[in-house]
């Protein structure tokens, strides 16, 4: 099996930004052997190259069924519990804490967001666009902090 050399003006299968698919791109840019730059051949954009997101995929099947067969360091795992970052804990956290709140609510106990609409500290609520969620704490006469599947938002309420 022969690899065509990739260079400047030829053809690459790439992630287009824009388009959001893997698409046929011609490269504009190269370092050396590297592809840097590409232009999309269906939208005519402009990017930096990135593989093919089924190479990706791919790569990162491969390098998890590496790691699973690799055996376990002390230092990469701690008594059998990954070690997390503050910022995935703070993310998990949050999660179960919405994820505890809303746990066996029927569809019917949840109270449809409206600005006009007051809201006590508990409340469970459905936003149009955010989804499920439950009022955290009361900020002020006009605002709240209502906690969402995928975080805290501010929101007002009580607004005539």
């Amino acid at each position: 099996m022969t690899t065509k050399k990739l260079r400047t003006g030829g053809e690459v299968d790439a992630w287009c930004t824009k388009c959001r698919l893997d698409l046929t791109h011609r490269i504009i840019a190269m370092v050396g052997d590297v592809v840097k730059k590409v232009e999309c051949k269906t939208c005519m954009s402009h990017h930096l190259y990135r593989q093919p997101k089924s190479e990706r995929e791919s790569r990162a099947a491969a390098r998890a069924a590496a790691r699973s067969s690799e055996p376990r360091s002390s230092s990469s795992r701690a008594g059998g519990v990954e070690r997390l970052t503050a910022a995935q804990r703070a993310e998990r956290d949050q999660t179960l804490a919405w994820e505890r709140a809303i746990a066996g609510q029927p569809s019917g106990a949840f109270k449809p967001y409206r600005i006009n609409l007051t809201f006590g500290e508990g409340e469970l609520i459905h936003h149009s666009k955010f989804g499920d969620g439950v009022v955290a704490k009361v900020i002020d006469r006009g605002k709240i902090e209502i906690l969402f599947k995928d975080g805290p938002r501010t929101m007002a309420h009580g607004q005539v």
